[in-house]
């Protein structure tokens, strides 16, 4: 048995996210059907991170076992025959049978991108939230700053989230706008773990601060509330990319991490 990962792009709009769900269209779905009809094993991938509908990905990663013979570095042309043309594999790689995305030492960024203008742009309103005033991205910068380090995430978590801790760690953090189109607004932030829609309450946060909503110093006075209510809205689905995960360990690790 052999374990391969693959780093995978995809448009989320029309699927209901990552993860299997009863009678619903997913990323998740896709790919073990595409891996499934080459191997003739059935296939089920374990993925890293676990996005929600319309969230979408440059390099997401899962692995999969099999038996199969295909040369791990050939299954990324052979599963993209079987893929929607939303989602495309460009990298597949086997790895130690230890190795399990989501019980390793990481790092994953996220881009949340904003589109500042008068008017929407057709062309990227699938990947953009777009935002008519005009926003203060120096303000918004200085107040994400207030979230680097290690804090307790509370107030940036869903109240669905089921998690033993709210505790999370933001490695870097920052607001730009696009040199060559200063209408393109770019919220990154990396971290080794996220809490449920924290990426996108803090990018609802920040746009409260750039819109004059909120003071740059309210952002340091919400995180320290613990309270969902301190913060502003969850920002929509549509303009979260998972950019990339950094595996800090080579690709090995002990699966009861």
């Amino acid at each position: 048995m052999r374990r391969i990962m693959l780093r995978i792009s995809y448009d989320g709009t029309d699927f209901c996210g990552w993860q299997l769900q009863d009678n619903e269209v997913t990323v998740e779905s896709e790919l073990n059907k595409a891996l499934s009809a080459i191997t003739g094993e059935e296939i089920r991938v374990i993925g890293a991170s676990r996005t929600d509908s319309g969230v979408h990905a440059e390099g997401a990663v899962c692995v999969f076992d099999t038996d199969s013979r295909i040369p791990a570095e050939k299954f990324r042309y052979a599963v993209n025959t079987g893929l929607p043309d939303t989602i495309r594999v460009w990298e597949s790689v086997e790895v130690e049978d230890t190795f399990h995305p989501r019980h390793c030492d990481s790092e994953k960024t996220y881009e949340y991108h904003i589109w500042n203008n008068d008017f929407d742009n057709p062309l990227i309103s699938r990947y953009a939230h777009f935002i008519y005033r005009k926003m203060d991205v120096e303000a918004m910068d200085r107040a994400a700053q207030y979230l680097l380090g290690e804090h307790d995430f509370k107030s940036f978590c869903s109240p669905k989230a089921d998690v033993l801790t709210t505790v999370r760690e933001i490695t870097a953090i920052s607001v730009r706008r696009d040199d060559r189109d200063e209408r393109n607004v770019t919220i990154r932030v990396s971290g080794k773990g996220f809490l449920y829609n924290m990426v996108r309450i803090i990018a609802g946060t920040l746009i409260e601060v750039g819109t004059g909503l909120r003071t740059v110093e309210s952002v340091k006075d919400t995180l320290e509330a613990c309270n969902r209510e301190a913060a502003g809205p969850t920002a929509p689905a549509k303009g979260l990319v998972l950019k990339g995960i950094v595996f800090k360990n080579a690709l090995k690790c002990e699966e009861n991490r």
